[in-house]
């Protein structure tokens, strides 16, 4: 499929994991990419594994924190300017740190905001004149199962991904009329940086009673980064022009 034949879109958080999953599959339906991220050495395996796939010449990588308000407009404006122009956003990066909520410090759960909820609307208020001028123009949100089931130790995440389905549903209601679409996916039981390295984002005496919910009922384990990927190209493609204000829950059945 060639869905992203002349779109130019931009996915932030693509320098692992469910983002660059994200990247590759639209580089392989034909679109033209910026992939943005605060990790320059992912950033480099991403192009490394577009050269691989024979479309690394549609791919521009930058340097980005998104929840550094001036960063968001340099990079935002230079990438639509290398682009020529913004059909697709995905706002993919995203942070989580856990912990005994009477002993998360401010300082914390402030940075896990800023980057979930605040660097999402600091990129997509950004990007939204450019949507605008698209015509068609989509927004992709990551949101979590965490927004809707109980994940424990995990409340400053949990609630950041509320907000952003909060949020994805004000602009797709807002913008609709002026051609703009907005959907979120709740990624859970999926292989990714956060999910393989999530001991070390948790308090040493983790209650495992607390977390007996996690295996999906799809499968022997959780699902490659692509899984997701697949969504949010049929999200961002014409294949989801009717769908808009809403989340996609993609965890195999692990919430069913």
């Amino acid at each position: 499929m060639q869905r992203f034949t002349d779109r130019r879109v931009l996915v932030t958080g693509g320098a692992s994991g469910i983002g660059q999953a994200t990247v590759l599959r639209l580089l392989a339906e034909g679109a033209t990419v910026v992939a943005a991220d605060l990790a320059a050495e992912g950033l480099g395996e991403t192009s490394k594994l577009a050269a691989q796939a024979d479309s690394g010449d549609r791919l521009t990588t930058m340097t980005l924190d998104i929840a550094d308000e001036n960063a968001v407009g340099e990079v935002v404006g230079d990438s639509i300017s290398r682009l020529g122009g913004l059909d697709v956003l995905v706002n993919a990066a995203g942070m989580l740190r856990g912990g005994h909520t009477h002993e998360f410090s401010l300082e914390l759960w402030n940075r896990i905001l800023a980057v979930n909820i605040t660097g999402t609307f600091l990129v997509t208020r950004a990007a939204l004149p450019a949507l605008l001028d698209s015509g068609h123009g989509v927004i992709v949100n990551f949101s979590s199962t965490s927004a809707s089931f109980a994940h424990p130790f995990m409340a400053a995440y949990s609630a950041s991904k509320g907000a952003v389905e909060a949020f994805t549903h004000s602009i797709a209601l807002e913008y609709a009329k002026r051609g703009i679409r907005a959907v979120s996916v709740k990624p859970g039981s999926i292989s990714s940086g956060i999910t393989n390295n999530f001991l070390q984002f948790m308090p040493p005496d983790i209650d495992w009673s607390l977390l007996g919910k996690l295996s999906p009922a799809l499968g022997e384990g959780f699902a490659a980064p692509e899984t997701v990927a697949g969504v949010v190209a049929m999200l961002a493609s014409d294949d989801g022009k009717f769908i808009t204000g809403t989340e996609i829950r993609i965890d195999g059945g692990t919430h069913a």
